[in-house]
């Protein structure tokens, strides 16, 4: 684990040697003033030199000013590095999920997701810089003192050392109950960001039912078993700094009896004595610095573990070597024998599936729910993978063109209408990156949004809130039919795009969506039959197949699949 992390620290080694030489000079600096000590009682003091005393102190005046700014520079510049890691930490998970297979994100929820971009890694870039800054300034400490310490009084100082063995024991007791520890807190605030992250984005839901206290409960269930996995870390970490202190503390008691002792016999100065007392605090001062290293490392040990699981989530949807750029694509669809389940155990979805669409063609796809209308679709661009039989766009394996140049020949309008939460123009524009306020405007103009744009308070730049809140359904669909305009793709794909509209929202929306496939590759998902009727090809879907397709008279006349779904919905109207 460690291997991976420290390629973080490469772009920026300046950083790191600049906040170690700090790191250096503060423990250098902390060795000074047991020494100044023994000096100051043993020489200065006895002889009654008032002037070289102020000297001294001048001096250590000036070291400590040195030591201040050294200080300063360790915690501004050291928090700079961390800053920078967990930028490029982030970067790079950011990234990689932008590769993964939309399986990935069918089976992770969002708040995990969130936790680990954005907990784990503060957590990661406060022990990027602490750990190396904490290991040199004790490293330094410690070996300083214990050189000093030894020529002192090799004795006293063997007396310190045997307390060494029982903190290394101590500490080692608790690095796997840190590292359970430290997960655990990890994963439960997961699933709090989790929770925090539904239930906010369905808020309107939750009061439409009046289930403010069944979400105030389950919230409540969360937190409190985050609260009780952080009582218990903290109940590790506190005995464990206990232990270490008391430890620490004894020595100093030992060197306080045995030197006092050695000093009263005249074994050592008063002078050497106080220095050995202060040395010994400062040698177990970086002991204690290390092992509750130990405790950071482990808690960002956790957090890395966590970023790794998805870094090391390989995505199985890429390029094939030597994939085909796309371009000047006319249209032709074919799938041929087209098999496809979403996981491994469940049932299969589609199961040898033929079907032509020619360039320009408009075919209307219906049937019954989980025949994989949208499933048999979303194959088209890839968004998953089938497990036989091929499907060409214009005669060629889309298992054999790059991801970039399929998606961006496939269009998708969906029921369910996603917008950013910036303004209008900016939902606009995501279909086309850079274009003008002319080609915007053009775009919205073909999708019958224009008039409804230029009633907003700020027109174009009105902001449309999370999602588009702000909007009705219908505008919010108007919107994703302008920047698919700008977009401009050969194959088309309308997954129940005015399903849940009004009749007057659905009259000026399919209009703009009949102006829209003008001219491409069409594949309109439908649930209401009467909103297809007058396509030109119908083709019905079941777990069978493709087992009928013509026009509508044709196949209402057939007595099949289709009639039976066309009876079924006229019974419904005329029932309500």
């Amino acid at each position: 684990m460690l291997k991976r992390f420290l390629p973080y620290y490469k772009p920026y080694l300046g950083l790191l040697a600049l906040d170690l030489a700090c790191a250096l000079g503060l423990g250098l600096a902390d060795l000074v003033f047991p020494a100044a000590t023994r000096r100051v009682v043993d020489v200065i003091v006895p002889a009654g030199d008032m002037a070289g005393l102020a000297r001294f102190g001048l001096l250590l005046v000036a070291l400590y000013a040195v030591r201040a700014g050294l200080e300063f520079i360790l915690g501004y510049y050291g928090h700079v590095l961390g800053v920078n890691i967990q930028h490029d930490l982030r970067r790079d998970i950011y990234r990689h999920l932008h590769t993964l297979d939309t399986r990935f994100f069918d089976d992770t929820k969002t708040g995990q997701i969130m936790s680990r971009i954005v907990g784990d890694l503060f957590d990661l870039a406060e022990i990027s810089h602490h750990l190396p800054e904490d290991l040199i300034m004790a490293g330094v400490r410690l070996i300083g003192s214990l050189v000093v310490m030894l020529a002192i009084d090799w004795r006293l100082a063997l007396v310190v050392f045997a307390i060494v063995p029982a903190q290394v024991l101590f500490s080692s007791t608790f690095r796997a109950r840190f590292r359970r520890a430290f997960r655990r807190n990890k994963e439960t605030m997961a699933v709090i960001n989790e929770h925090i992250e539904e239930s906010v984005s369905g808020v309107r839901v939750v009061r439409a039912f009046g289930n403010e206290d069944y979400e105030r409960a389950r919230f409540d269930d969360g937190n409190a078993t985050f609260r009780s996995s952080r009582i218990e870390s903290v109940f590790h970490i506190g005995v464990f700094n206990t232990g270490v202190s008391f430890l620490s503390n004894l020595g100093l008691v030992i060197v306080l009896v045995a030197g006092g002792y050695a000093a009263w016999r005249g074994s050592v100065s008063v002078g050497a004595y106080v220095a050995f007392a202060l040395y010994v605090a400062r040698f177990f001062q970086p002991i204690e610095v290390l092992v509750r290293s130990m405790e950071q490392f482990q808690e960002g040990a956790a957090g890395f573990g966590r970023f790794l699981e998805i870094v090391d989530t390989k995505p199985t949807i890429v390029d094939a070597p030597g994939a085909i750029e796309l371009a000047s694509v006319r249209g032709d669809v074919e799938f041929r024998e087209v098999s496809f389940r979403y996981g491994d155990g469940l049932e299969r979805v589609l199961e040898r599936v033929d079907l032509r669409v020619a360039a320009g063609e408009t075919v209307a796809i219906v049937g019954p729910s989980g025949a994989g209308k949208t499933t048999l679709c979303s194959l088209i661009p890839r968004f998953y993978d089938i497990e036989e039989g091929s499907i060409t766009v214009d005669g060629l394996d889309v298992r054999e063109a790059t991801i970039a140049s399929l998606r961006q020949a496939v269009g998708l309008v969906q029921q369910d209408v996603f917008l950013f939460s910036g303004s209008v123009r900016d939902n606009i524009a995501y279909g086309r990156l850079g274009a003008s306020d002319e080609e915007v405007e053009a775009a919205a103009a073909a999708a019958n949004a224009l008039e409804f744009i230029r009633s907003l308070p700020l027109g174009l730049d009105t902001l449309v809130g999370e999602r588009g809140v702000k909007l009705s359904g219908g505008q919010k669909q108007r919107i994703s039919i302008a920047r698919m305009f700008l977009k401009d793709p050969p194959i088309l794909i309308l997954d129940e795009a005015t399903s849940s509209l009004d009749t007057m929202s659905e009259l000026a929306i399919r209009e703009s969506l009949d102006r829209l496939s003008r001219g491409r590759t069409t594949f309109i998902i439908a649930h209401r039959l009467a909103t297809i009727r007058h396509a030109a090809r119908i083709l019905v879907l079941t777990e069978d197949g493709v087992v009928e397709q013509g026009r509508h008279d044709d196949l209402v006349a057939a007595g099949g699949v289709y009639r039976r779904l066309y009876d079924a919905q006229v019974e419904s109207l005329l029932v309500s």
